[in-house]
């Protein structure tokens, strides 16, 4: 899988501005890191869960299934500390797609974890590997066939408990994952990550507008505390408009967790009781 240095100049050049912002990734022989900043090594964990978070908050702005990416491989990391606002991660690392593992591009984040108790603040720049155009065939193709359902949707246990997806269900999956990609960027921290173990269970509802909407149960691993984290979404998606995703989790230790959003801000969506 190719990184950014070995990208053609092509890409690299598309890239440039995006490297130039994001300055304290430095070439080699450039000056030593400023006072309070410091290179990560490539296999640090808490470098890699930022590149992970970077990725979640891109997926569920993204609002599309077709373009889910995961993190490949972490090819440079520098943190900075700052007394007011927390520990900045400068990235760059390949991505992978989500349902097949074929290259995705390379990426340039940063992600800022706030000392107050606030969701992680992320800027990221990845370079395309798919055509726009066929993505968005694709989340039109999902879209119709479950704009026309007659019958709602149902299903369970996706993937099973030998980590198999019926084909069938592949585009429940992808959407479940863009809806949770939200839940697991809210609630990151520098010490704490989360992963889509599994969807427990899906409904559609069937509305008379355009949305599509689908209620899930979906089971979150949270690392490193290994636990997991059970949370029912509602979900609405229309393509090339904002997801809407309202949620709430639930743990052995944490107890309820609330929460909402949109990828344009709040949630403006009818009242739901879960």
């Amino acid at each position: 899988m190719q990184g950014l240095s070995a990208a053609p100049p092509a890409a690299f050049l598309l890239l440039l501005p995006v490297l130039c912002l994001l300055s304290p990734l430095r070439p080699a022989g450039a000056a030593a890191p400023a006072s309070g900043e410091r290179e990560l090594d490539a296999g640090s964990r808490l470098a890699a869960g930022a590149a992970r978070v970077a990725l979640q908050y891109l997926n569920f702005q993204s609002g599309s299934p077709a373009a889910l990416r995961a993190l490949g491989q972490l090819r440079k990391a520098t943190v900075k500390s700052t007394p007011d606002s927390g520990h900045k991660y400068y990235l760059q690392f390949t991505a992978e797609d989500y349902q097949s593992g074929a290259n995705a591009g390379s990426c340039l984040a940063t992600v800022l974890y706030p000392r107050r108790a606030a969701p992680p603040v992320v800027t990221i720049k990845c370079s395309p590997t798919k055509d726009q155009t066929h993505l968005q065939e694709e989340d039109s193709r999902l879209y119709q066939t479950l704009r026309h359902q007659t019958k709602p949707i149902t299903a369970s246990n996706i993937p099973d408990s030998y980590g198999n997806i019926e084909p069938a269900l592949e585009p429940i999956w992808a959407l479940a994952v863009a809806g949770s990609s939200y839940i697991m960027w809210e609630k990151s921290r520098e010490d704490l990550g989360y992963s889509m173990a599994q969807v427990k269970s899906a409904k559609q509802w069937i509305r008379k507008d355009e949305w599509i909407e689908f209620d899930y149960t979906v089971l979150l691993h949270e690392l490193p505390t290994q636990e997991m984290i059970s949370c029912h979404m509602r979900l609405t998606w229309l393509p090339a408009h904002p997801l809407r995703v309202k949620h709430f989790c639930a743990s052995e230790n944490q107890g309820l967790e609330d929460g909402s959003g949109s990828a344009a801000g709040t949630l403006q969506d009818r009242a739901v009781s879960f």
